[in-house]
């Protein structure tokens, strides 16, 4: 490990963080809201970490960088931003306690969503900005933003890009790393502007309508208010914003295909079919479900139905209803959703369509190799053979998914929350979804946990957003030596 260029990175994140933490400073200038201090206090303590880290490492000079050091410039390098992305919230005393500040700013650099706000609408809108614009910036990744804004990071930025994208088989678009990172910024940041103007023309004030589209392209899901998209009670803008969640739900490579004249690249594709039919099959099952049960229409069952799938699919986390009225059936459901996730390089979290889509063939394979033990049996995904290597990450990916969500679940159950608690925080979080069930469902928060439960659930919007690997990894020990 060459801790003198691994310090240097990080110390260049954090002097980028400065930088974005003008715009809740601009915004307390306006407004007047008494942040304004805080703000800049919290700029300076980031400044000089940054620069510190900067000139410790300033003779370092690397020409190739390797896999272990990439994961550990992901790891430590989220870490660092969320914590110094904590001190807005700490120094202006929006939380008391800096675990809350520290779970509120992981939860928004890892676009999950889940708050320890209890009263949101009482925040300052300076605070509230940044609390959105951190999912903004998270739901590409630090790591790809600074790619594509400093070239020489492209000296072994593939092992960076390969750690922070959450796909299965990052791809670069492009031949230069650092062009694939500014088409990628350059669609993600084009249908935030989209979704503003549409926003706009639904009558939300443009406050709202940047907040909204800061979380909703990153799939986050902070809301300026209390109750989220219920709060404006209109059918317009739910079904504007279930439009951008899907659209922030799909893989970003097909944007670029899409650029490049071949719209029929997203029919093409396999995981952009199973998505949408996942997506149409459990809408129709939650609105037959709530249908005279809990809604008296058939046009308000389908809205907040489709509204639910795609928040909860695509790992929003918006609520537009308190979904656990629903029926039994459609608490299943919604909970399969957390699993399943979005689609492979879009902003969304969960296992990913394509991991479950090459699981249910390796199964199929499994089974038809019993009847057939001499056949040759390969496994493809858009016509493309999955090799021995992604197939053996893509199971082992997910038996981890698994075994750390029962770990974790069952270790909140020992902090004595309660079972349909413990499995909605942990699906929540390992998911970065946003709200869960129990008592951390869509009308409550997880302000009331236990400190050692936030802890525990911060980790695991970690693993979530890193993939579980670029963290986990680290609790290996032959990771660190020599």
């Amino acid at each position: 490990m060459r801790w003198q260029y691994i310090s240097k990175t990080i110390g260049i994140l954090l002097v980028f963080l400065c930088f974005a933490m003008t715009l809740p400073l601009a915004l307390s200038f306006h407004y007047k809201d008494g942040q304004l201090i805080p703000i800049i206090e919290s700029i300076a303590i980031t400044l000089i970490a940054g620069l510190f880290l900067i000139f410790w490492g300033r003779k370092s000079e690397i020409d190739f960088l390797s896999q272990r050091e990439g994961i550990a410039i992901v790891a430590l390098g989220w870490t660092a931003i969320g914590l110094f992305g904590a001190f807005p919230f700490f120094l202006g005393h929006t939380f008391l306690s800096f675990t809350d500040a520290f779970f509120e700013s992981v939860s928004g650099f890892t676009t999950t969503g889940s708050s320890v706000m209890t009263n949101i609408e009482a925040v300052s809108l300076s605070i509230l900005m940044w609390r959105s614009f951190i999912q903004w910036l998270g739901g590409m990744g630090i790591i790809v933003l600074t790619l594509a804004i400093l070239p020489f990071l492209g000296v072994g930025g593939m092992q960076l890009y390969k750690a922070e994208v959450p796909s299965p088989v990052p791809d670069k678009l492009t031949p230069r790393l650092a062009d694939s990172a500014k088409i990628l910024w350059a669609v993600y940041a084009g249908i935030t502007v989209i979704e503003v103007i549409f926003l706009l023309g639904g009558g939300m004030s443009f406050y709202d309508s940047l907040s909204h589209a800061f979380t909703t392209m990153p799939t986050g899901g902070f809301s300026p208010k209390n109750t989220s998209i219920a709060y404006y009670d209109s059918a317009y803008i739910d079904y504007v914003i279930a439009f951008f969640m899907l659209l922030a739900g799909i893989n970003f490579s097909l944007y670029y295909q899409l650029l490049r004249g071949k719209p029929l690249a997203f029919w093409r594709d396999t995981e952009f079919r199973f998505f949408i039919i996942i997506i149409l099959i459990f809408t129709v099952l939650i609105m037959v479900n709530t249908y005279g049960s809990v809604y008296e229409t058939v046009e308000k069952s389908f809205r907040y139905a489709f509204f639910q799938v795609i928040s909860i699919l695509t790992t929003t986390g918006y609520a537009t209803a308190d979904y656990e009225i629903f029926p039994g059936v459609s608490h299943i459901i919604l909970f399969i959703c957390m699993f399943i996730g979005a689609s492979a390089g879009s902003t969304g979290g969960g296992m990913k369509c394509s991991r479950i889509i090459i699981a249910f063939k390796y199964c199929y394979r499994e089974l038809f190799k019993l009847i057939h033990p001499r056949s040759v049996a390969q496994i493809k995904i858009n016509s493309n053979v999955v090799s021995d290597d992604v197939l053996r990450s893509i199971m082992g990916f997910l038996a981890l998914y698994i075994g750390l969500f029962v770990i974790c679940s069952i270790l909140l159950g020992a902090m004595g929350i309660d079972m349909v608690t413990s499995f909605g925080a942990v699906a929540s979080c390992i998911g970065n979804i946003g709200p869960g069930f129990g008592t951390v469902g869509p009308t409550e928060n997880f302000a009331h946990l236990p400190i050692l439960a936030k802890w525990l659930l911060l980790w695991c919007m970690l693993l979530g957003r890193l993939e579980i690997y670029t963290i986990i990894i680290l609790l290996v020990p032959e990771f660190w030596k020599k």
